[in-house]
């Protein structure tokens, strides 16, 4: 092995094991890599920024507005109330809810298809009676498989067609992933119907008052000349909460654990509720009620114009491991954090020395423009809409779905490329007002556009140096290996790399490999592509695999094992799928 390969080798380690085991944003450490080859001179500069003018990371660039279009005219939520209906059973409820969710993600970006989808389904569940706990993770599932149906479903595919193009001049129409995305969807709906059920946790049932979806601690004050001073707990109207209860009072240093409804409450009484995220905007409407934290009063934010927002924490939160108070929250974001959940608890103790950990669900006091400032923030994942947000213009619901559909038939019909239909579809969003020019360019995520095209120097540099033909040398069992064992050894190693890094990253580290064993073994490198393609979708068994799994972690009130219990047979079902039809619909 040459020099240059023993360097990219390191390299692409130092890569993983940053990914894996620190917190610097993504985009970061593979820019950083990309530099490093730059400068050692293993690629050139178009070899380094070839990504970037990519077609398939162009095409996601201008897909993310085509989302936004959907999104802003509430089209999937117009969507959703016509499909969703009143199921009398939970199986027919999580079917109503996979199919129309695996169709869209099928069409559009699947984080959001779940971003939309989470608030609708909690609402759905509590109308219903039902612990949102047996949806949640179904919905994030179900749209992984169906992005997996056809090659704008997900930015992996789009992201793998493209090197595949660039490589060897080959490119997947729109519907050719269809062959094994629908009975892979099939299956997997079938799984979660029949099955997932008796394997889905129940927690957050909706007939208990404090297990709705997220519990919280909420403090407040009594006001010293409000109207609450010298009233009983029963007359203030605090007796009977819909979505929380009085825990407790603590008096001048005192604390009151056993609160009885005829208590008088004094000046300055601090109140602990315990209760769903809609306990503390109820409390919001008891005049002579104030928030304890006493960051919220130093705000630089008019009190009309606050609201209540949730956020989960991601991978890149800058503050991760160090408390409320050390996070400086107030300081770098304009918001007050005023309880945390995590895995659908309130977490005991005072809030400032909670330490903060991926996953967790923060109750914030935000400025309006929030949402639209951190929407696409790396470190937040953001659940739940404002309660007092612009409400969707629906009035143009029907022409963005008709202008997503427009897109699919252009592009289908051979008449436009993807790009060029996608180009068209953004430029009629913005033509016809479902999305403004500013919007538009916020929903753009740029940190995952650049972390997939500097992926591709990785990808670049591998093949170069022939890094990528010792990897496949390895993985060559003996010259006579069977193609289908290349299939399989390829698909789990993929899965193995997109539950630990992103999944564009583990595509764009695997094609190479992909190519050179293909080589090696002498048979088309298609089928072994396409089960990368698929296997870097395939991540199931751990929240941190795929964004959606994260987004629904604290909703859902989920744990790690929960996951791993639902998520490896499911993983198993794709595995056996994708490795069982991909060379019969792609021969060797």
């Amino acid at each position: 092995m040459e020099l240059q390969a023993v360097v990219v080798l390191v390299i692409v380690a130092v890569v993983l094991l940053a990914l894996i085991v620190t917190s610097i944003a993504a985009d970061v450490v593979l820019m950083a890599a990309a530099t490093v080859l730059l400068v050692s001179g293993i690629l050139t500069p178009q070899q380094t920024l070839g990504g970037f003018a990519n077609t398939g990371v162009m095409t996601i660039a201008t897909l993310y507005v085509v989302a936004g279009g959907l999104k802003e005219t509430g089209a999937l939520q117009w969507v959703a109330s016509r499909l969703l209906g009143q199921p009398k059973s939970l199986r027919l409820t999580q079917l109503r809810m996979l199919a129309p969710v695996g169709v869209l993600s099928a069409f559009m970006n699947n984080t959001a298809v779940v971003a939309m989808f989470i608030p609708v389904v909690q609402d759905w569940a509590r109308r219903l009676r039902l612990p949102p706990s047996k949806l949640l993770l179904p919905l994030s599932y179900a749209s992984i498989l169906g992005g997996t149906c056809t090659l704008i479903g997900t930015s992996t595919n789009l992201v793998v067609d493209g090197l595949l193009q660039a490589e060897t001049g080959q490119h997947l129409g729109l519907f050719d992933l269809a062959w094994v995305g629908v009975p892979l969807l099939c299956l997997g709906v079938a799984y979660l119907v029949l099955f997932g059920h008796r394997l889905l946790p129940d927690r957050g049932g909706v007939q208990e008052q404090l297990e709705q979806v997220r519990e919280y601690g909420v403090e407040v004050e009594v006001m010293a000349d409000g109207p609450l001073v010298g009233k009983s707990i029963a007359q203030a109207g605090l007796r009977h909460l819909s979505f929380g209860y009085l825990a407790e009072i603590e008096r001048q240093g005192r604390l009151i654990t056993v609160v009885d409804p005829e208590r008088t409450l004094q000046a300055d009484d601090r109140l602990h509720f315990i209760g769903a995220p809609e306990c503390a905007s109820e409390l919001r409407r008891v005049q002579g009620l104030r928030p304890a934290s006493g960051g919220v009063h130093k705000m630089d934010v008019a009190n009309h114009q606050r609201c209540l927002v949730e956020v989960v924490l991601g991978a890149e939160f800058p503050a991760l491991g160090k408390s409320v108070r050390e996070s400086q929250f107030r300081t770098r974001f304009n918001a007050v954090v005023l309880s945390v959940s995590r895995q659908g608890k309130r977490i005991p103790g005072k809030l400032g020395d909670i330490r903060l950990r991926t996953g967790d669900t923060l109750l914030l006091e935000a400025s309006n423009q929030f949402v639209e400032q951190y929407r696409f923030r790396r470190d937040f994942l953001l659940v739940s809409a404002l309660n007092d947000s612009t409400p969707p213009d629906f009035t143009r619901a029907p022409a963005a779905l008709g202008i997503l559909l427009g897109m699919i038939a252009l592009s289908a019909s051979g008449l436009l490329s993807i790009l060029e239909a996608s180009l068209m579809a953004c430029g009629a969003m913005l033509v016809t007002g479902c999305i403004t020019a500013s919007k538009a360019r916020r929903y753009v995520d740029l940190p995952v556009l650049v972390v997939i095209a500097a992926s591709f120097a990785l990808g670049t540099a591998m093949t170069v140096s022939g890094a990528a033909s010792y990897l496949a040398g390895l993985l060559m069992i003996s010259p006579q290996m069977s193609p289908w064992l290349a299939v399989a050894l390829l698909y789990l190693m993929t899965v193995f790399f997109t539950e630990l890094i992103t999944n564009n990253a583990a595509a764009v580290l695997m094609f190479p490999i992909a190519l050179a064993l293909a080589e090696q073994i002498g048979v088309s490198s298609l089928p072994l592509v396409v089960a990368v393609m698929f296997a870097a979708s395939a991540s199931f068994i751990t929240p941190l695999g795929y964004q959606t799994n994260l987004m629904v972690y604290g909703p859902g009130r989920y744990r790690f094992a929960d996951y791993l219990r639902v998520g490896l047979p499911m993983a198993l079902i794709s595995a056996v799928v994708v490795i069982g039809l991909v060379p019969l619909v792609w021969s060797f």
